[in-house]
C-alpha cells in the first residue's frame, strides 16, 4: 500500500511539473527532456513535503537556465491569516540581495564614466570622515565598500533594528560621524551594511538622482522588473507577510512592515522570482551596453570574479557578489535576511544556471532548498545542454608543418605534430608533455593562435623558404629553428 501511494504522489507531481503549460519564450528543450522534468518532478514533490513538514508559510523557488526561466513555483501562504497562496509573482523582501543592485549601479556609473573603483569615498562625500586609528592603513575606497575590505562597522551606533525607526539622510550623516573603523584595509574580510549605504549616497551625490530613482530607472526598468523595488509600501499587491520563528506554542508573530529609509542601498528591496530570474539572465549576456544589456560583458564578468580572495581559497569577494569554489566550478551567490524573510540567490555562470529561493520567516532557511535544487535539478541541466566534443578537421596542407624543431638559443626538442585533429606544439624532456602541448588555431597562411599556456592567444608564424618549406616557427620574441 505505502508503494502505491508513493506512485501516485510522483505521478501526481510529474503531471503537475511536466503538463504545466509553459510559458512562451521558454526554454521547452530543457521543459520536455526526460531527465531533466524527472528532476524537476521530483525537487517539487520534496518541497511540497518539506515546506509541510516544516511548517513554513512560504517558499518561492526559480531555475534559470541562460535566458529563460525554465520552472518556477510557489509553496504554501504568503498570508497565512487570509490563506493566500504563494506563487512565482509573490513579491519578498529580498534584503541583502539588494546589494547586488546597488553595486549594479555603481558599475553602470563607472562605465559611463562617473567615477573609478579606486576613488577615495572622501572625493565624492566630503562627510565621509569615520574615526580612524589605522593611519597607515590605505585610503577607503569604492573598490573597498564593494568587496567589504573597508573595515567598517556593520551598523551605525544606534539600535534601529528593535525599532525599526531607521534614520532619514541627515541624520544618517550624524549618526556615521560616530562610528570608527574596525579593522585596517584589506587585511580581512567583514561584511558592512554601512559600506554599501555609503554606496547609495554616492550613487544619489554623482547622478542627481535619489540613488533608488537611479536604479528604477537605469537597471529595474531596462532588465523589465516590474514588481521590484527599492522603496516599498506596505500596501504593495502581492507582497508576502513576513513571519517570526516557528514556535509549537503559539502562532508565529508577524512582522510589522518597516522603510529602511536613507538605509535602504543595503537591504529595502522586494522583488518576485520571476524578477530576480530576468537579473540572473543578464549575468550570462557579454553583449555590449544597451538597452535591457544594463551592463557589457566584460564589465558583468569583472563583478563575478574575485577580487578579494578569502584565507581558505575557496570563497571570495567580486563586485557586490559572493564568489566561491564548489566542485571544482564557479559560482557567485547572495543571501539576504531582514526580520521576517530569508532569501538566497545562486548562480554559475559557466554552466548558464541559476537558483532562486525566496522565503517569508526567520526561520526560512533558502539555502536548504538552495542545495537540494544543485543537487537535483542542476544535474540534469547540465547533462541535457552539454555538447559532445567534436574532433576538429585538420586541414591537409598542415602536413607541412610536422616535425621536430629546437630552440634558436638553447636547443632541446620541440615536435609539432598532428593530435586529435589539431596542430599542437610539445616540447621534450617534459615531466608532462600532454599537460603542457600547446594548441594551435588556424589564422591566416602560415600563421596560427596558441591557445595554451603562457603564449595563450599569441600568434606564431611558420617560415618558408623558395622551395615551400618551413624553416622557422616565429614567435614574440623568439624563434624555433626546422632540425
Amino acid at each position: 500500500m505505502r508503494r502505491n501511494m508513493l506512485r501516485k504522489i510522483v505521478i501526481i507531481a510529474f503531471i503537475a511539473v511536466v503538463g504545466a503549460p509553459v510559458e512562451a519564450g521558454a526554454d521547452e528543450f530543457l521543459i520536455k527532456n526526460p531527465e531533466v522534468s524527472a528532476a524537476i518532478a521530483v525537487f517539487d514533490a520534496w518541497c511540497q513535503y518539506t515546506v509541510s513538514y516544516r511548517e513554513q508559510p512560504a517558499v518561492s523557488v526559480g531555475i534559470v537556465h541562460d535566458q529563460d526561466l525554465i520552472w518556477a513555483k510557489g509553496y504554501g501562504y504568503a498570508d497565512l491569516q487570509n490563506k493566500i497562496p504563494t506563487t512565482p509573482r509573490t513579491v519578498y523582501r529580498i534584503a541583502s540581495i539588494t546589494k547586488l543592485f546597488t553595486a549594479t549601479a555603481i558599475l553602470h556609473l563607472r562605465d559611463a564614466g562617473k567615477l573609478q573603483l579606486d576613488d577615495p569615498v572622501v572625493k565624492y562625500l566630503d562627510w565621509f570622515q569615520p574615526v580612524d586609528t589605522f593611519y597607515n592603513s590605505p585610503i577607503i575606497t569604492i573598490r573597498h565598500l564593494l568587496t567589504h575590505t573597508s573595515g567598517l562597522q556593520r551598523e551605525l551606533n544606534e539600535t534601529y533594528w528593535d525599532s525599526r525607526n531607521f534614520p532619514e539622510h541627515e541624520d544618517f550623516v550624524r549618526m556615521f560621524q560616530e562610528t570608527s573603523t574596525i579593522l585596517p584595509r584589506e587585511t580581512e574580510y567583514k561584511y558592512s551594511n554601512i559600506a554599501f549605504n555609503i554606496l547609495g549616497e554616492i550613487i544619489t551625490t554623482i547622478s542627481g538622482e535619489f540613488f533608488a530613482d537611479y536604479i528604477g530607472e537605469h537597471v529595474l526598468k531596462p532588465l523589465g522588473m516590474t514588481s521590484s523595488t527599492l522603496m516599498p509600501q506596505e500596501s504593495m499587491a502581492m507582497l508576502a507577510r513576513g513571519y517570526g520563528m516557528r514556535d509549537p506554542e503559539q502562532p508565529r508573530r508577524v512582522e510589522s512592515f518597516y522603510d529602511k529609509k536613507a538605509m535602504a542601498a543595503s537591504g529595502n528591496m522586494v522583488s518576485t522570482v520571476e524578477d530576480l530570474a530576468k537579473f540572473i539572465s543578464l549575468q550570462f549576456r557579454d553583449s555590449a551596453a544597451g538597452g535591457a544589456q544594463i551592463l557589457k560583458g566584460s564589465t558583468l564578468r569583472e563583478m563575478h570574479r574575485v577580487h578579494w580572495l578569502q584565507s581558505n581559497w575557496k570563497r571570495g569577494r567580486g563586485l557586490g557578489w559572493i564568489v566561491a569554489n564548489v566542485d571544482g566550478q564557479t559560482r557567485i551567490n547572495h543571501g539576504g535576511f531582514v526580520p521576517g524573510y530569508k532569501t538566497h540567490i545562486s548562480v554559475e555562470p559557466s554552466n548558464r544556471i541559476g537558483i532562486i529561493v525566496l522565503t517569508n520567516s526567520d526561520d526560512g532557511d533558502p539555502q536548504f532548498y538552495l542545495n537540494q535544487a544543485w543537487n537535483i535539478i542542476a544535474p540534469a541541466i547540465k547533462k541535457a545542454t552539454a555538447r559532445a566534443e567534436q574532433t576538429p578537421v585538420p586541414d591537409s596542407s598542415w602536413i607541412k608543418y610536422i616535425g621536430d624543431y629546437e630552440w634558436s638559443d638553447i636547443g632541446g626538442l620541440i615536435k609539432v605534430m598532428l593530435l586529435n585533429g589539431e596542430l599542437t606544439i610539445i616540447e621534450l624532456p617534459d615531466d608532462n608533455p600532454w599537460k603542457n602541448r600547446i594548441r594551435l588555431e588556424p589564422v591566416s597562411e602560415n600563421i596560427f593562435r596558441m591557445k595554451d599556456q603562457w603564449q595563450k592567444g599569441e600568434l606564431i608564424r611558420f617560415e618558408m623558404n623558395d622551395d615551400g618549406e618551413v624553416t622557422r616557427i616565429i614567435l614574440p620574441g623568439y624563434s624555433i629553428r626546422r632540425k
